[in-house]
C-alpha cells in the first residue's frame, strides 16, 4: 500500500472530531456545566454519584432503539435532550445549555413559570434545584445513526408544585 499524504490528513480528522466529541461528553462536562448554572444563582456545586449514572445509562440503552424523548418514570430527577433525525453531533453542554436557556422564563420572585405555552422553565429548575446534589448523566448514539439521546437524572429530585428551587 502506497502511503497517501491526503488519506492521511482525511483519518487524522476523522480521528480529531471523534475524540473532540467524546471529550464533550465526558462526567466531567456535564457536572461543569451544571455547576456553571448553579454558581449563576448562588448554589453549591452537584457532583458526579456512579449510582444515578448506572440508572441514566441503562435507560439510555433502553431509548437507543427509538431515540424518543420519553421519561423514565424512575426515582430521580430528569431532563431528557436529543432525539433521532437530529445528526449525531450533539454534546452534553447542547443539552445542558439548552436546558438552561429556560431561566428567561423563569421568574424566581413568584416561583412560576412565564413562558408561552409552547415553552417550559422546568429543565432549568431541575438544574438548579438547590437539594438536587448528585447527578448522573448519559449519551447514545440512535441506532438509526441520525440523533442522540441525553439524560441527566438528579438525586434528589426537585421540581416539587409551589417549592422554590433556590
Amino acid at each position: 500500500m502506497e502511503y497517501s499524504p491526503k488519506l492521511a490528513v482525511v483519518v487524522l480528522l476523522a480521528l480529531a472530531s471523534a475524540m473532540a466529541v467524546t471529550a464533550q461528553n465526558s462526567e466531567q462536562d456535564f457536572v461543569d456545566a451544571h455547576n456553571a448554572a448553579r454558581a449563576d444563582v448562588g448554589l453549591g456545586e452537584v457532583t458526579w454519584d456512579a449510582t444515578v449514572a448506572a440508572f441514566a445509562q441503562d435507560y439510555a440503552d433502553q431509548r437507543r432503539g427509538d431515540c424518543q424523548l420519553v421519561h423514565s418514570g424512575g426515582q430521580y430527577g430528569e431532563n431528557l435532550y436529543g432525539g433521532g433525525g437530529g445528526g449525531t453531533g450533539w454534546t452534553a453542554m447542547d443539552a445542558v445549555n439548552s436546558w438552561v436557556s429556560e431561566k428567561q422564563y423563569y421568574d424566581h420572585s413568584s416561583n412560576s413559570c412565564s413562558a408561552p405555552a409552547d415553552k417550559s422553565c422546568l429543565h432549568y429548575t431541575q438544574v438548579v434545584w438547590r437539594d438536587s446534589t448528585a447527578i448522573g448523566c448519559a449519551r447514545v448514539v440512535c441506532d438509526s445513526g441520525d440523533g442522540v439521546f441525553i439524560i441527566c437524572s438528579y438525586n434528589p429530585p426537585g421540581n416539587f408544585p409551589g417549592v422554590s428551587p433556590y
